[in-house]
């Protein structure tokens, strides 16, 4: 069965708890081997952040649990790897300024 080895979303989450905190929370889950929160836009009542995580084994709905309990919400996945190793995405014609 393949692994999720990289896992990147696109999180809406109130102010509270930071994102210290929700890190901390998700890194402490099985087979996580780091957590990057970054927050791109913030207003006076919710945050967008986007959440990269690592691990050998990554569980999706372990993951979704630990964010809707902390009152955020998966706007979307935007990136995930799995397999026996994580392959860097190529570059392509499509992806060259013109």
């Amino acid at each position: 069965m393949a692994r999720i080895r990289l896992l990147v979303l696109d999180v809406l989450k109130p102010h509270q708890p930071s994102i210290i905190e929700l890190a901390k929370e998700l890194s402490d889950l099985p087979h996580i081997d780091g957590v990057d929160i970054t927050v791109y836009e913030i207003d006076s009542k919710v945050e967008n952040v986007k959440i990269t995580i690592k691990g050998t084994t990554i569980n999706y709905d372990e993951i979704m649990k630990v964010i809707e309990d902390k009152g955020a919400s998966i706007h979307s996945i935007d990136k995930v790897a799995s397999g026996k190793e994580i392959v860097e995405e190529a570059q392509t014609h499509q992806d060259s300024p013109h």
